[in-house]
């Protein structure tokens, strides 16, 4: 159904929302677009968040996508570089470069290509993530353990258990050895639960083409130096774009583009509740800065985490049923501790070469049950303009996954800190005494969770698809653990919907549920 004008209220100023925004703005002057944003940040969860003259990437973000349309999307915002980084250039590595690409240190709007090195920290050793073929990862592993591992994994390609649940998802693709070694603790300290009582949903959303065959294929592939045809599992790509500043540098950058276009973006305004009459939302109360202000719009785009927009319905409320299951939607919240240090006692053993020959990983997943920690971000890696002396100070994440008003929650910023400078100086990765400056941020419902009534979601979207003028896009918006490329996509079928350019509903929710568009690209 298609209006004449249309006043658009979009929610939440993320990455589905400013894609929207960004979107609809570019379509001409039919549509009148408010976006409210509850905090004071642009970003969402991929905010960038400045401490000390040093940035931080809440929760980390690689900016690869199989979708051209995303890319593109990315690409027209920020060009790609034209000429070597500060680190590339002091290091003699070589990147592919744009011809006629802006110059990265004349220029802040520019993407960098960087190296993708994330690797498991496990038993005090470094294994590749994901985990590889090479004769390390068996050195490492040991022989007996290694024979396990193979048996296992030979056990269940023969006997496939039924994928009723994410540990029978992970043993199929790995065999349970190599399951009990880098997945069941890990998941258990991410989310809280044992994979044996979380969807396997999670795992086709996340790591669907990933398993041992795609990694031997992937070997091989490099081996002899064949093509894959432009076909690569996401969790196996060797190299990604990354904003100079971080992705919150990137959607600051668009919600700017936004306002230029006509879009109203107004910070620190919190959407109250809907109030619908019908198959229809008529109006949306909010509080601005402590100010009640009521908007009367024709569509809303919804990026607000599904619990809170459902139990907001007023009015025509929804039926008990599916209030019931928007109340029991589960969420992991988020800490990250930025830490800044001169050196780590880590020795780079890599041939990779660094400034400052720091270890070159992006991310380290520390699999260690008896740590609290779940990943290490090394922000030198990603950016060095994310630092304020790149080449003298190493500027870390340690990101810790809890629930809101727990213990762990609950932490004072001195308190938190100490505790994760004790955590990463236990595992030997730093040195407790060179903490020179640090950081805690904490994010809410970061991570929707898949279990408890996630289990009757299809029942909740049924409902939420009778009301014709919401759509409800994003990681949090749809209750699904999503890429940053998945949620834009989600927002750009959502524009395609209300512009009467044959997009459907059903296209909106079935982002990143078609099998071949996360297996390969």
């Amino acid at each position: 159904k298609v209006l004449a004008m249309k006043e658009i209220l979009i929610i939440g100023a993320g990455p589905a929302g400013i894609t929207a925004a960004l979107e609809l703005a570019q379509k001409g002057s039919d549509y009148k677009i408010t976006m409210i944003e509850e905090s004071g940040d642009i970003g969402g969860i991929s905010k960038t968040v400045r401490h000390g003259g040093n940035r931080m990437d809440i929760g980390g973000h690689r900016f690869f996508s199989k979708s051209d349309e995303v890319m593109d999307f990315w690409s027209n915002l920020m060009p790609l570089q034209g000429a070597p980084s500060f680190d590339d250039e002091l290091l003699g590595r070589e990147k592919p470069l744009a011809p006629g690409g802006p110059d990265p240190d004349d220029t802040d709007r520019v993407m960098l290509v960087r190296e993708r090195v994330s690797r498991i920290y496990y038993l005090k050793k470094f294994f590749d993530y994901p985990i590889s073929m090479k004769m390390q990862t068996f050195k490492n592993m040991g022989f007996v353990r290694t024979m396990k591992a193979g048996f296992s994994y030979v056990w269940s390609s023969v006997f496939k258990k039924p994928e009723e649940n994410l540990e029978n998802f992970y043993i199929n693709r790995f065999g349970r050895v190599l399951y009990s070694m880098f997945f069941d603790g890990y998941t258990e300290k991410v989310w809280g639960r044992s994979p044996a009582n979380i969807s396997a949903d999670w795992g086709s959303q996340r790591v669907k083409g990933l398993s041992i065959l795609a990694v031997l294929r992937d070997m091989l592939r490099k081996l002899f130096g064949t093509k894959n045809k432009g076909e690569v599992e996401t969790s196996l790509i060797e190299q990604f774009w990354y904003p100079k500043f971080g992705p919150g540098h990137l959607w600051e950058t668009a919600a700017d583009d936004a306002r230029k276009n006509g879009v109203d973006l107004r910070m620190h305004c919190r959407a109250v509740s809907l109030t619908k009459d019908g198959d229809a939302i008529k109006e949306v109360r909010c509080l601005e800065n402590g100010k009640e202000i009521v908007f009367k719009p024709d569509a809303v785009i919804s990026t607000m985490p599904l619990k809170d927009l459902v139990l907001g319905i007023e009015g025509a409320a929804p039926p008990q049923d599916v209030a019931d299951i928007a109340a029991g939607l589960p969420y992991r919240d988020f800490v990250t501790v930025g830490l800044l240090v001169p050196k780590l006692a880590l020795k780079n053993e890599t041939a990779i070469k660094t400034l400052g020959n720091v270890v070159p990983d992006c991310w380290i997943y520390v699999q260690d049950e008896g740590i609290k920690m779940g990943r290490i971000q090394i922000f030198n890696n990603w950016s060095p303009y994310m630092l304020k002396d790149p080449e003298h100070s190493v500027w870390v994440g340690l990101e810790y996954f809890c629930q809101e008003d727990d213990e762990f929650w609950n932490l004072s910023d001195d308190d938190c800190i100490r505790f994760a400078t004790k955590e990463l100086a236990a595992m030997g990765i730093i040195q407790e005494g060179d903490v020179l400056d640090a950081h805690r941020e904490r994010v809410k419902k970061a991570y929707p969770a898949y279990f408890d009534t996630y289990a009757q979601i299809d029942d909740l979207i049924a409902y939420l698809n009778t009301i014709g003028n919401l759509y409800c896009v994003g990681r949090n918006g749809q209750h699904r653990y999503n890429n940053m490329d998945h949620s834009m996509l989600t927002a750009i079928r959502c524009v395609e919907c209300i512009a009467g350019e044959g997009a459907t509903r059903d296209d909106i929710w079935n982002v990143n549920t078609e099998q071949e568009y996360h297996e390969k690209k």
